[in-house]
């Protein structure tokens, strides 16, 4: 073999091997992001995206604003959060209905402070009429009486018993689960309780139990009758006292 012919064929092999090096990384590249596109948080959060949260403010707007820090936690999460006073519940239950039916969102989760929690029945019986069932509703220290009424798939009311606040009751034609929790021994108040780091973490962790369970788009009325979404307003379900 002449010494020449050593030298072309290895440099045309480091030729061939240069030219292979690129692809080479360009596809362990791509290995490395498809886990990563996989990956169970990355799922979470996508599954989560067709939750919404409304988040209902008390008297004033001034009160409640431990809901924004709730709200942008959530959305940290993927999870979609509206921030509105109490009085705006009646067009959120038809803003909610509307992106239930078109499938934008299949959970309807409900969050209320003071009298933003007094409402909170209203508006939940009003998204039953809808058609558009809460999945949650969380209660934070409502001051007057009130009472549930349709479907929710579970409705929580966190209040201080030794304060001015109140236990929430079921009407005759409630539907779901009912849990009313004194949080007065953790030593939050009535202005307190929605600013309260852990009582945040534990509305938050109810969220995040309906948002991200693998059921979190089946609707709590799935047996049901068909909806009376002709209905042009919700029953009053708060008597004040």
């Amino acid at each position: 073999m002449k010494p020449y012919a050593f030298y072309t064929g290895f440099g045309g092999r480091l030729s061939t091997l240069c030219r292979l090096r690129p692809l080479q990384a360009a596809a362990i590249a791509l290995l490395m992001v498809l886990p990563m596109a996989r990956s169970p948080a990355n799922a979470a959060a996508g599954q989560a995206s067709d939750t919404h949260v409304y988040l209902l403010r008390g008297v004033l707007n001034i009160f409640s604003l431990g809901l924004d820090d709730i709200a942008a936690k959530l959305r940290q999460q993927g999870i979609n959060a509206t921030v509105a006073n109490y009085l705006s519940w009646d067009s959120l239950a038809e803003e909610a209905a509307a992106e239930y039916r078109s499938g934008r969102t299949r959970t309807i989760v409900l969050v209320g402070h003071s009298s933003g929690a007094t409402v909170l029945p209203n508006m939940a019986a009003r998204l039953d009429q809808l058609g558009a069932p809460a999945k949650l509703a969380i209660g934070l220290d409502s001051v007057f009486r009130t009472a549930v009424a349709g479907h929710v798939g579970r409705y929580l009311n966190f209040y201080v018993a030794d304060g001015n606040g109140t236990r929430v009751e079921k009407s005759r034609d409630f539907h779901g689960a009912l849990e009313n929790v004194d949080v007065g021994s953790t030593g939050v108040g009535h202005l307190t309780i929605d600013k309260d780091v852990a009582m945040q973490q534990r509305v938050i962790s109810a969220i995040d139990a309906v948002a991200f369970s693998r059921s979190s788009g089946t609707s709590v009325t799935q047996k049901r009758p068909e909806a009376r979404a002709k209905q042009s307003s919700a029953t009053p379900t708060t008597a004040n006292q």
